[in-house]
């Protein structure tokens, strides 16, 4: 299949290594903003999930659809119990006392060999190769007891036509027991990273022809040729017409809990411009943010949104979210340009927080004067770099998670359920 010689190209590569910084697949923003968007909002759903395990003196068995090398492993055990405050030092959700079993499943050979060599050695981890095509494979349905948490991850479901997914959720449906969470994951059929594509009809569905040139750096893109396969693109109601036909097959209620958009600011085709050449370049401003000793030149990170004609309603929340984005980026500016760390207060007043703006973009410029006010004065350890910037990002981020509409805005949507028998 054309997705399998994709990803195999992009493991050979090397890039598909646990690298982590400024580049590659594991950059900065996948682990501080983009996995913790998504753990933060599974967080409710897994922390009642293993409370309720726990008073039955019993621990969760987790299923994996589409493993790939294993990433989904480190995405659910990084979810906290809570916004951890500064004394807590265990704050996971799921700790490994509570795990029973994690149980990957994949259908590339490469990418299994690859999270074997990560995991192969934990005890309560298992890989096995499966076809998700037909629904779950028969060594889960017939041979697997029920696990406690079916979960997709990083567009898994975007693979399939939409009668494979309410096949294979129709099956989780059987499978799992009361109460199993069952998360979903596509990629958003409206995210600016691909506005060139946004004319589909939502009544038909569409694949977009994906390419994983993101994995290699600008100047190499057009000098090596990508392979490229076809991926879903989904929205809100499109997904809760594919979530009601599995129930309907299955004869089990399956309960929506809540869906988000995962990656507005900065998907991972914002640098690439492959299918909108108007995206800014952000990934390498917002990755420096969260970087140690490194300094981001902050107005990079601006955003100047340009809307396509024929899309009032999505338009105007990119609107809205890109410019509450830079009223954020330039109060912060602001903030820096007028602070003193001789004399530890403003020369001048910084800019204004003004009353009619988002009650979450008002929440994040009060935050970061607080930081600013809290670490400007401290001369060892280069405060900008290493406390302030990485505040912005976090703030950035927060703004992303709470104007979002989760219905398909981001690189990701993704919906998170309940089975109910």
């Amino acid at each position: 299949m054309a997705e399998k010689t994709a990803y195999s190209q992009a493991f050979h590569s090397g890039r598909y290594d646990k690298a982590s910084g400024l580049l590659g697949k594991y950059d900065n923003v996948r682990r501080f903003w983009e996995d913790q968007v998504t753990s933060i909002f599974l967080r409710p759903a897994l922390n009642d999930l293993v409370e309720n395990k726990r008073k039955r003196l019993e621990r969760l068995r987790v299923l994996d659809l589409g493993c790939g090398s294993g990433d989904g492993f480190d995405l659910i055990m990084g979810v906290t119990t809570k916004d951890p405050g500064i004394y807590e030092y265990i704050t996971a959700a799921l700790t490994d006392d509570m795990l029973k079993e994690y149980v990957g499943l994949d259908l590339n050979e490469d990418l299994l060999r690859q999270a074997e060599e990560y995991y192969g050695q934990a005890p309560k981890m298992r890989f096995v190769q499966g076809d998700l095509t037909h629904g779950l494979p028969p060594q889960i349905m017939q041979e697997e007891e029920p696990f406690d948490f079916y979960f997709t991850s990083y567009g898994t479901l975007s693979h399939f036509h939409d009668h494979q997914a309410v096949d294979l959720v129709a099956d989780i449906s059987k499978h799992a027991p009361h109460k199993a969470i069952v998360m979903l994951d596509w990629l958003g059929r409206y995210t600016y990273e691909w506005q060139n594509l946004w004319h589909h009809p939502v009544d038909q569905e569409y694949f977009m022809d994906y390419r994983i040139s993101y994995i290699y750096p600008e100047d190499q893109r057009d000098k090596v040729e990508v392979a490229s396969f076809p991926l879903r693109l989904m929205s809100r109601d499109e997904i809760m017409k594919i979530v009601a036909e599995a129930s309907r097959k299955s004869g089990v209620q399956v309960k929506p809990l809540v869906f988000f958009d995962r990656s507005i600011f900065i998907g991972r085709h914002m640098d690439t411009g492959d299918y909108n050449k108007n995206c800014p370049k952000l990934r390498g401003p917002v990755n420096s943010l969260f970087e140690s000793y490194v300094r981001t030149d902050l107005e990079s990170l601006f955003v100047n949104y340009v809307p396509r004609q024929g899309f009032a309603p999505i338009n105007n929340f990119f609107e809205m979210f890109f410019m509450s984005c830079n009223a954020l980026v330039e109060y912060t500016i602001s903030l820096l340009s007028k602070y003193s760390c001789d004399t530890a207060t403003f020369q001048s007043p910084p800019a204004q927080v003004l009353p009619y703006y988002p009650e979450p973009l008002k929440e994040a410029m009060h935050t970061m004067r607080r930081v600013v006010e809290g670490v400007g004065w401290v001369k060892f350890g280069d405060a900008r770099a290493n406390m302030i910037e990485s505040h912005l990002a976090y703030s950035l981020r927060k703004l992303e998670m709470e104007l979002q509409p989760g219905t398909g805005m981001g690189h990701g949507l993704v919906g998170i359920f309940e089975i109910n028998k």
